[in-house]
C-alpha cells in the first residue's frame, strides 16, 4: 500500500503546531523508530524516544512559540523547519530554529534527526 508521505507529514506538523506533539508521536512514529539530535547518538525504539520527549516537555515552564516555517517532502523523506521559544523550569530560555528530517516507511516515521545550533543564544 502506497502512503502519501507529504499528507502524513502535513498532518503530523499540524498536530505539533497545535500543541499535540505527544499525540502526534503516538500516531505517527513506528515501534522501531529512532530519533537523533545533531551528532548525538540516536535514541532507538519508540519507548526510549517517548521517554526523552516526555522528559523534555515536562521541563517546559512556558511554551512561547512553535511555528512551522517551511516543509518539503520527496519520496519517503520529509523536512520541516521550525521556530521554537520556551522557558524552562530551571530558568533557562530557548529561542531557536531547527530542521526535522524524517524518513517514512509504511506510513510511519522510522527515523528523525533534528538539526539546530546547540549553542543558541538565550531569549531575552
Amino acid at each position: 500500500m502506497a502512503h502519501d508521505h507529504a499528507a502524513l507529514d502535513r498532518e503530523l506538523n499540524a498536530m505539533i503546531a497545535s500543541g499535540k506533539a505527544m499525540e502526534a508521536f503516538e500516531k505517527f512514529y513506528a515501534e522501531d523508530c529512532s530519533m537523533q539530535e545533531n551528532l548525538d547518538a540516536p535514541r532507538v525504539g519508540k519507548a526510549a524516544c517517548r521517554d526523552y520527549e516526555i522528559a523534555f516537555f515536562s521541563n517546559i515552564a512556558e511554551f512561547k512559540r512553535g511555528e512551522l516555517l517551511a516543509q518539503a517532502c520527496e519520496g519517503d523523506r520529509s523536512y520541516s523547519e521550525w521556530a521554537f521559544a520556551a522557558s524552562f523550569k530551571d530558568g533557562s530560555q530557548m529561542d531557536n530554529t531547527q530542521v526535522a528530517a524524517r524518513k517514512w516507511k509504511d506510513g510511519k516515521v522510522v527515523y528523525e534527526r533534528f538539526y539546530y545550533n546547540p549553542n543558541f543564544k538565550p531569549a531575552g
